[in-house]
Formats: C-alpha cells, structure tokens, sequence
C-alpha cells in the first residue's frame, strides 16, 4: 500500500509540474486524488492501531480499502473519455489558491470518511448472525462486556471473561459460574474454552469499530474545514456564501449524517451495530456528495459525463 501511495504521488506531483497548478481541476486528477488519500488512510489507521489492533484485524482493513483505491484508479484511467483525462488551463474561477486549500481538504475528508464507512462495514460483516454490545470506551481502550441479549452487568462477570456470546449461557448466568460436571473451573479454563473463534471475532469486531470511529473521527472536522474555505472562495468567485447548489446541498447532507453518527457515539454512548449501520450509510452519502451529484451534469460542480 505504501508503494501505491508512492506511486500516486509521484503522478500527481508529475502532472502538477506539467500543468503548473495543484492537479485538481477535472475528475480525473481528483479520482486519483481521492485513491491517494484512502491509501494514505490505510497507512494512518494501521498506524492509530499499531499497537491495540490485532493481524488479522489490520489485514481485514487492507482487505477492505485496497479494492476500493484500485477500482478508482481503474475507473479514472480506463472508464473515463481521453478528454477529461487531458490537463487544460484552468478557468478564471479556478484561479485561485482555494482550489488547493477547498478541494484537497474535502477529498481528503472523502478518504478519512470512507475509510471509516468501509470499516464500519466490516465490523457489521465480521460480527454478522451475533447480537453484539461493546459497552468499553467509544475509543476502544477496553471491551467490558458482549452480551447476547441478557444484560449482564455484575462486575464478576468482568473478571472471568471480557464477552459473551450466545451460547454461553450455561457456562455464564448473571455473572456466576455453572457447570454440570465441576464446580472448581477458573477464569483461565472459561476463556479457553470460548476462544477459538467467538473471542476472536469479536476482538476483530472491537478494533474494527475502534478504527471506524477514528477515522470518522478526523473526516469530520476536515469536512467542516472543507466546506467553510468552500463557503469563502465561493463569496469571493461568485459574491454568494451559499446558493444550494447540489453539490453545497449534498455536503451538508453529508456533515449531518457523520454528525448524527459522532453524536449518537459521544453523546449517546452508542457502540456497535447502531452506529456501524449510520456510518454504512453514510458511505453511499459520500459517494453521491462526490461522484453522482458531478457526473449528473448539474450545477457549478459538475463534470457533466452522463447529462
């Protein structure tokens, strides 16, 4: 992944030295734009989880976040027409430093914002068929409690095992040990006998929903930075701070939603399923905010491809 970004860089720096202006006035360049900032993601997250997250954790967001910046490359230098591939010299409105300071902010909160979506997605995928809690700290320092439906809060319970899955019932009940043929088993014998997939599952689960919600974490405020500079450059081009263009219309869209999710986290204290499902969401908001509302043909954004 590290060469990939290399490689992406070195394009987009080549094209830059070409044209002579930050390349990101067409599609094209923005496409790959957006693929370097999601491979830079997946280097910032491994990074975030260097430490907490287990292998097979971060190589599930490898998985994920990998395919998504190759079909964007393969989109933007295979699918894309010859001509919006081409450098032009820019148009007035377009000279300007905003279009650096506006433009590479929102793409990469785009990327931060995926990035979180897409793990969001694999935490829903990872922990499917299973009724998961996770009632540990929203930045993922401790998983207290998985529980399958009974709502286990003695504290002994967190001392023979860190979840519960469904199943477990005759092994844990209300925080107490049972079993049938001994009554001397130990912590230690509980979590050898659930570990071989449910615990790690669910330890998979956790750093994946610990990752989602810190990448989401640093989209946000670089979406919000994004939209103010938009907000200024467009009062400077156009004499309007906001004129409910569908591009304006879907960021905003876009901001609630990631801010609803930040707000059912921090807030609410949700964790989980709930709020992977909004963020899952989110990632088709993300995708309409950027590719379908400008490939419409509509409005002072659009690259009017398809209309």
């Amino acid at each position: 992944m590290a060469i990939a970004n290399l490689c992406i860089a070195t394009l987009l720096g080549a094209r830059w030295i070409d044209a002579g202006y930050f390349p990101l006035s067409n599609l094209y360049e923005s496409l790959f734009f957006l693929a370097w900032g999601l491979t830079t993601m997946h280097i910032v997250v491994n990074r975030i989880g260097n430490k907490s997250a287990n292998d097979s954790a971060k190589r599930l967001v490898g998985a994920f976040i990998a395919p998504l910046a190759m079909g964007i490359t393969a989109f933007a230098a295979i699918a894309l027409p010859s001509g919006m591939q081409a450098s032009e010299p820019l148009v007035p409105a377009l000279k300007s430093n905003w279009l650096m300071m506006h433009v590479s902010v929102m793409l990469l909160s785009y990327a931060a914002l995926m990035t979180g979506s897409i793990l969001a997605i694999a935490f829903l995928i990872v922990t499917r068929g299973q009724d998961v809690v996770l009632q540990g700290s929203s930045f993922g320092t401790n998983l207290r409690s998985v529980a399958d439906g009974n709502n286990t809060n003695n504290s002994s319970s967190e001392t023979f095992a860190a979840f519960a899955v469904e199943g477990m019932g005759s092994i844990l009940n209300s925080g107490n040990l049972q079993s049938a043929n001994s009554s001397t088993l130990t912590a230690d014998a509980i979590a050898t006998q659930t570990q071989p997939l449910s615990l790690r599952r669910l330890t998979i689960g956790e750093t994946l929903d610990n990752l989602s919600y810190r990448a989401i974490g640093l989209g946000f405020p670089l979406l919000t930075i994004g939209i103010i500079a938009g907000g200024v450059w467009a009062n400077e081009a156009w004499g309007s701070y906001w004129s409910w263009d569908p591009k304006e219309t879907w960021s905003l869209i876009t901001w609630l939603v990631f801010a609803a999710y930040l707000h059912t986290r921090i807030t609410k204290g949700w964790q989980g399923r709930k709020p992977a499902i909004l963020a899952s969401v989110g990632l088709l908001v993300v995708w309409t905010c950027y590719l379908g509302v400008n490939l419409l043909g509509k409005g002072l954004h659009s690259y009017g491809w398809f209309l």
